[in-house]
């Protein structure tokens, strides 16, 4: 009876170490996914705000989002 429990419990052991594994190789692939996704799009929106035409909009005192006085891109 105690080799049958013994047994049991060495097998959760292996599949709870498995599984464990499995999730953190999974969720850092996800991360890294991510993290590219994240790096494409800024260097995205770096070549867009490069392009002719885009203006900065800044925050007026009255709340309102207004084009930047000083825009050399004009």
């Amino acid at each position: 009876m105690l080799l049958r429990v013994l047994v049991f419990l060495a097998l959760a052991i292996f599949i709870y170490l498995g599984v464990a594994k499995i999730w953190r190789d999974w969720s850092r692939q996800f991360k890294s996914d991510d993290e590219e996704t994240r790096r494409l799009r800024r260097e995205r929106d770096a070549r867009e705000r490069q392009k002719p035409g885009i203006i900065d909009l800044k925050r007026d005192e009255d709340g309102r989002f207004r084009p930047d006085d000083d825009d050399k891109r004009r």
